[in-house]
């Protein structure tokens, strides 16, 4: 019989190969772990996540994420499901299984241009906006988009405003007297009774300029945290004393995230209407503005439906101070 070719052959002369033997096709379903302990994420650092257990928030678990999560992103202030040794020995690993979902979210980006979101920590309730009066003085440009960046995540802004021994705080507090805002006033040279009572029983997260006092009041909430108080350099600047969120339980019940010292707030994910949906009155009058509208009026948005619903009986100054919002949003009046 004469050799064939390949040029010969059709398809019933194809050899199929066995599967391999024993293997079993791979399922997606996945167990539940519905034994998993329940846990926060109280920092972060390079691939390993230190949690604090519902049960016994004194004892600390250092996780990885396991591998059915893929690159679900993990944050402080996530609750997740932990199983393996969960005992906090050293030398010991838990797996994150499960992530739990987020109640309010507080997002940036690096510029008003970069479309990658960076979440600095989740389910905070607060977020304490910490401001110095002077040495550096206050940039209300940034104050204004962390209020934005609150606002739009679901958290409960607070300004703090600090070294009020060094400056009159009237002029901050004439700012923002129009936007339903917490302000407290303090100096270094005093106890921070009112601070401690806003995030009591909380979990509450500290954002600032690097020099305000952010890692002072930090360290005076929680005496033992040690953390780096940062010298104000001579050019107004601080240096970055916290380099990622860690939170901090707090002596009376709650928790504080101290976050890195932040010289931008960048706000590409907010939108217009993000930010007036946490203004009830201007978000239902915002819903008949036309397609589109930035919400500024004037000559930008001239048939914004806010300036009908200020002429109607809303009110004129906190929609002055609603645009300022929103002119800092879109990268305007930054100071």
């Amino acid at each position: 019989m004469a050799r064939r070719g390949w040029r010969d052959l059709d398809e019933s002369d194809v050899r199929v190969r066995p599967g391999r033997r024993n293997s079993r096709p791979r399922s997606k379903l996945r167990p539940e772990h519905a034994d998993a302990d329940q846990a926060m994420v109280v920092a972060v650092d390079r691939g390993r996540w230190t949690c604090a257990l519902d049960s016994d928030p004194g004892r600390l678990v250092v996780a990885m994420r396991a591998r059915e999560l893929g690159r679900t992103p993990v944050v402080v202030g996530d609750t997740v499901g932990l199983v393996g040794d969960t005992s906090g020995r050293p030398d010991t690993l838990a797996r994150i299984v499960r992530v739990g979902e987020r109640r309010s979210v507080l997002r940036r980006t690096a510029d008003d241009n970069d479309p990658y979101e960076r979440i600095v920590v989740a389910n905070a309730e607060r977020l304490v906006i910490v401001a110095s009066l002077a040495d550096p003085p206050p940039r209300t440009g940034l104050i204004d988009r962390c209020l934005v960046a609150a606002y739009a995540g679901g958290l409960v802004p607070v300004l703090c405003l600090t070294k009020s021994d060094l400056a009159s705080p009237a002029d901050m507090l004439s700012s923002y007297s129009a936007l339903p805002l917490p302000v407290l006033v303090t100096r270094m040279d005093h106890p921070h009774e009112q601070l401690r009572e806003a995030l009591g029983g909380r979990v509450c997260a500290l954002v600032g300029h690097s020099g305000v006092g952010k890692s002072t009041l930090v360290n005076e909430l929680v005496p033992e945290a040690e953390r780096a108080v940062g010298e104000v350099s001579g050019v107004g600047k601080g240096r970055h004393t916290s380099t990622s969120a860690v939170a901090l339980p707090l002596p009376d019940g709650g928790w504080v995230v101290d976050t890195p010292g932040i010289r931008s707030f960048g706000l590409a994910h907010v939108t217009p209407d993000d930010l007036t949906a946490a203004f009830p009155g201007f978000a239902e009058a915002a819903e008949e503005c036309p397609p589109n509208c930035g919400h500024l009026g004037g000559a930008e948005d001239p048939e914004c439906n806010l300036d009908t619903y200020v002429a109607e009986g809303g009110s004129a100054e906190q929609l002055g101070s609603l645009r300022r919002l929103l002119r800092s949003r879109a990268g305007r009046d930054e100071q």
